[in-house]
């Protein structure tokens, strides 16, 4: 099941590193300004972007599978189909403790991988909503 209890969401807000999957370069799209918001409170953003170089100052990666550092939690910014590529990049690496479904987007299927293989899961939450609600 998702995660969705306000104690587990505080542990995986207590990450550091966050992978954003769908990242934007355009000011005004969420997949812009939510990670511009984690960004502004501490977080280290990893963008994920084919089509660009750098986003929000940080250095853009064509896909999950190209970061080499590690990431705690990845940010979904994607379409509810592109899920299952994603969490197959993400089963394939170490890290990435949990795997984050933005708003309107999910896959129950994909989310009982990413549980299976011992990692956390939320879908259809803004990570920027439950950050203000819970830590601030």
């Amino acid at each position: 099941m998702p995660i969705d209890s306000d104690e587990e969401l505080r542990e995986i807000l207590d990450g550091d590193t966050i992978a954003v999957i769908g990242c934007s370069t355009s000011p005004g799209k969420a997949a812009h300004g939510v990670p511009r918001y984690l960004q502004e409170h501490g977080y280290d953003i990893v963008p994920v972007n084919p089509t660009a170089d750098e986003v929000l100052g940080e250095r853009a990666y064509d896909s999950l599978s190209e970061i080499e550092e590690s990431v705690d939690i990845v940010d979904v910014f994607r379409p509810s189909d592109e899920v299952p590529g994603i969490v197959d990049e993400v089963l394939a690496r170490d890290d990435g403790d949990t795997v984050w479904l933005q708003l309107n987007i999910r896959d129950d299927e994909a989310g009982e991988r990413v549980e299976a293989s011992g990692r956390r899961f939320v879908q259809d939450s803004c990570i920027k909503v439950e950050h203000e609600r819970l830590v601030g």
